[in-house]
């Protein structure tokens, strides 16, 4: 069996294709995994805990009945889903990681990341990423109506969309130096993360030692998950239901 990462779903139920395909995933190849990782932007927002949309009561009952059935899950935030909480954790069983997660995988040391912090040339982003990560402000925007949540997620996503539309692909990716400072960091030689959406597996020599980096695709035209085994690490797609 291998271990399985998966990124960038941005479920969405203006998508159902997609929400189809992941719980068909959670119901048949998951259920054979030794265990799943799932790197942020599970949701394509995620406004609280106490969001009552069917989308969310629907994921969690599904990863939950993949736990049950012996697949250990872990979930780490992504940039659209920071504010999953306890609660959610609970209701689906998942066991939550911090921003940056070293686990041990087939015998070597491997980081885990959501991606977001490696893209430092986009200032901008970075600015607003300490400001929806700070608890304060966690903690004032969960004290808003589900409503009002649901209007800023709405025109936060919009203005997202803007800026990365108006910025250079090089300002969006990962920074070289800050994927080797993360490795140095942690003491590690292998990373995967998500965020970016350019699935690849990319290997170098650094500190006179292989380094690897696998990134995690999106989940928009096909489904994308990586399988860690004994005998490498796979990016595979997941075909849409009927194509």
């Amino acid at each position: 069996m291998a271990t399985l990462f998966i990124s960038d779903l941005h479920l969405d139920p203006r998508r159902p294709t997609i929400v189809s395909l992941f719980l068909d995933f959670l119901e048949r190849r998951a259920r054979r995994a030794d265990a799943l990782y799932i790197l942020g932007d599970l949701f394509e927002a995620w406004i609280g805990d106490d969001d009552d949309a069917e989308l969310g009561h629907t994921v969690a009952g599904a990863l939950r009945a993949l736990v049950e059935s012996g697949v250990p899950t872990y979930f780490l935030h992504g940039n659209r889903d920071f504010l999953v909480g306890q609660g959610f954790a609970s209701a689906s069983q998942i066991q939550l990681l911090p921003e940056s997660a070293v686990i041990e995988l087939v015998g070597e040391a491997v980081l885990l990341l959501h991606g977001d912090t490696l893209c430092t040339d986009d200032v901008e982003y970075q600015a607003f990423r300490a400001q929806v990560r700070d608890p304060a402000w966690q903690a004032g925007l969960l004290a808003r109506p589900l409503a009002q949540r649901r209007m800023l997620a709405s025109q936060l996503r919009e203005t997202s969309r803007q800026a990365t539309q108006a910025k250079g692909t090089e300002i969006t990716d990962v920074n070289p130096m800050a994927v080797e400072h993360a490795l140095r960091t942690h003491g590690v030689d292998h990373l995967i993360h998500g965020h970016t959406h350019r699935p690849a597996i990319h290997q170098w020599i650094l500190d006179g030692r292989p380094a690897r980096r696998a990134v995690l695709g999106d989940w928009y035209e096909q489904g994308s998950v990586l399988c860690c085994d004994r005998a490498g690490w796979r990016l595979e797609s997941l075909p849409l239901p009927g194509v």
